[in-house]
């Protein structure tokens, strides 16, 4: 059966296909496809945007379609940035300006906490919905520590680790990050589906 990931982020989808590749599924992408679509997330819960993207590509390629919504959320910062993680700071900001931007608005702040929270949503043609969270705590380093990586990863220090996720690489990553976890809760229910 073929899956289609409901993104246009590369890095996601080459870390969804990792952490996939022991299902029967075959993992497509929209460029796989060629299929363009630019999802408004207006969803105010990362759970809402996830079904969001999920419902509409599933809709406009007939193929089964999973989707996340993921962010930081950072305690200091009231949660910011939240659902907007990757539209921090306002058009024309890359990942790294993000990251600076965050780092900079934790100036002086001695609360790191934080956590990565992925929601996930697949959604069949026949009309049927599955969902799934995950959670990662750790805390905000204060610097980055890699220009290598994606999102705020090089600045990332999951609990019982001295490293951020860029430096923990993917073999580490992936079955702890808050994708990895929520991916093995909908892989569990998928398993009762088959």
């Amino acid at each position: 059966m073929k899956l289609l990931l409901a993104t246009n982020n590369k890095h996601k989808v080459k870390e969804m296909t990792e952490i996939f590749a022991d299902m029967d599924y075959e993992i497509i992408s929209p460029k796989d496809i060629g299929l363009v679509l630019d999802v408004d997330e207006n969803g105010t819960t990362f759970a809402e945007n996830a079904m969001i993207k999920a419902k509409a590509f599933c809709e406009a390629s007939g193929y089964a379609a999973l989707a996340d919504d993921s962010g930081l959320v950072v305690e200091c910062l009231g949660g910011e940035p939240g659902v907007y993680s990757a539209r921090y700071g306002g058009e024309g900001l890359d990942d790294a300006g993000r990251t600076q931007l965050l780092l900079k608005n934790m100036e002086g702040k001695t609360d790191r906490r934080a956590a990565f929270v992925c929601a996930i949503a697949m959604v069949f043609p026949d009309g049927r919905l599955l969902t799934a969270e995950g959670e990662c705590r750790g805390n905000i380093a204060q610097k980055a520590y890699s220009s290598q990586g994606f999102g705020y990863d090089p600045v990332f220090v999951p609990e019982g680790f001295d490293k951020t996720f860029t430096e923990l690489g993917a073999e580490i990553k992936n079955p702890i990050s808050h994708r990895g976890r929520a991916l093995a809760e909908l892989k569990k229910k998928l398993e009762k589906l088959a």
